[in-house]
This record gives C-alpha cells, structure tokens and sequence, in this order.
C-alpha cells in the first residue's frame, strides 16, 4: 500500500502538478498586484467618472457605501485575463520547459529514443532463443 503511495506520488505528472500549483499559486498574489497596480489605472482611463472605470453602468446613480451594485466590470474581467495569461506563462516557461528538457536529457543519458517503443519481453525472449540457436548451429 504505502509502495503503491510512492510509486503515484513520484510520477512525473503528479510532481509537475503540484509544482504548477504551489508556484502558481504564489505567483498569482505577485501578478494580481501587478495588475491591479498598473493595467487596472490604464483601463479605468478609458472608462467614464460616472462608472468607475470601464465597465457598463445598468443604473446610474445606484451606490451603496461608495460601490455601485449594478456596475458591470469589464476591467475586472481583463484584469483576470491578463493574471490568468501572465501566471501561465510564467509556470510554464519557467518550470514545464525546463522539467521536459531535463527529462528529454535523462531519456538521452539511459539510451531511450523518442517514438522507439521498448521491445516486450517475449519478444526479447524470441531474440534470445535465436541468438541461442545460432550460436549451437555454429
């Protein structure tokens, strides 16, 4: 059970996965400051005073405790885009390019070649009875 356990935690899927997330998920909290801070004031720019930023106001005038309830963001949904898009390219650049590289470079050490399926055992069970057989003939 406990060999079971390892043997799925030490894939390279589940590694890779659990990489992604804690590193994204770190890197998320850095790029929605990111976000917020900089893209947010350029998209409130092009909005008008009356909705905040950019967004579509259903009915003016409608706020509650200085938030307008009836506000459609638009910079909101931009903002997520852009963490979203900025977040994924940073994980995958910066970790699943390197991981597959250092894969590829250990399959080249141990003499493994991409697209050349490993041979099963009977068949090198076959090769070796007729390599048996040869050697006898000769």
């Amino acid at each position: 059970m406990i060999k079971g356990f390892k043997d799925f935690i030490m894939r390279g899927n589940v590694v890779e996965l659990a990489i992604a997330v804690v590193i994204g998920t770190a890197f998320a909290a850095v790029v929605d400051t990111f976000v917020s801070s900089i893209v947010t004031p350029i998209l409130n720019v092009f909005g008008s005073p009356d909705t905040g930023g950019w967004g579509i106001d259903l009915r003016a005038g409608d706020t509650v405790d200085g938030v307008n309830p009836t506000l459609i963001d638009l910079g909101a949904i931009v903002n997520a885009l852009i963490v979203f898009l900025i977040t994924a390219a940073v994980v995958y650049f910066a970790f699943v390019v390197p991981m597959n590289k250092f894969t590829e470079m250990q399959k080249k050490r141990k003499g493994i070649q991409e697209g050349v399926p490993e041979p099963t055992d009977t068949e090198l069970l076959t090769e070796i009875r007729d390599l048996l057989k040869a050697q006898r003939q000769a």
